[in-house]
């Protein structure tokens, strides 16, 4: 099984978990769903991701369909660890720092989404490109960026 398919899965158990330590109101639940997202997809797979990148090159890159040994492969790897510490210290940090550190996160998935979509134009339909990676950059940003906008509302 694709390694990519545990994240949401460890994600709703962590969410599961958090929602039912406490009395279960709108905003309660919405948060510990926000921290779930924030802790295991942007944090834990971040993470992830960067070890893949910085230590798989080869292998990360014939998956996405890209050649091997691109310098910019580690650079891509270092973005994906800050993203996975931002993500981790979403449990310690609040409010402001969920809102950058979902913006930021958001703007590099979507902005990789987009290029993902220009190299299946140019005939790349490499599963890493066009598979479930893709639809993870699309959906998460959109998934954290509602539920963000969801918790500002019920904390007023």
């Amino acid at each position: 099984m694709d390694t990519m398919y545990i994240w949401p899965i460890l994600t709703l158990i962590l969410a599961l978990i958090l929602i039912y330590r406490k009395p279960r109101t709108k905003n309660y639940i919405i948060e510990s769903l926000l921290l779930a997202l924030l802790m295991v997809m942007v944090g834990l797979s971040s993470i992830w991701a960067f070890m893949g990148h910085a230590f798989m090159g080869g292998q990360i890159a014939a998956y996405i369909g890209w050649p091997a040994g691109s310098p910019f492969q580690l650079e891509v790897a270092v973005a994906n660890l800050s993203y996975g510490i931002l993500g981790l210290l979403c449990l310690k940090f609040r409010d402001d720092f969920w809102t950058a550190t979902i913006v930021g996160f958001s703007v590099f998935y979507l902005g990789a989404a987009y290029i993902h979509i220009q190299d299946m134009f140019r005939g790349n339909y490499a599963p890493g490109n066009v598979g479930a990676p893709l639809y993870f950059d699309i959906i998460l940003p959109i998934l954290l960026l509602g539920l963000l906008a969801a918790y500002k509302l019920t904390k007023k």
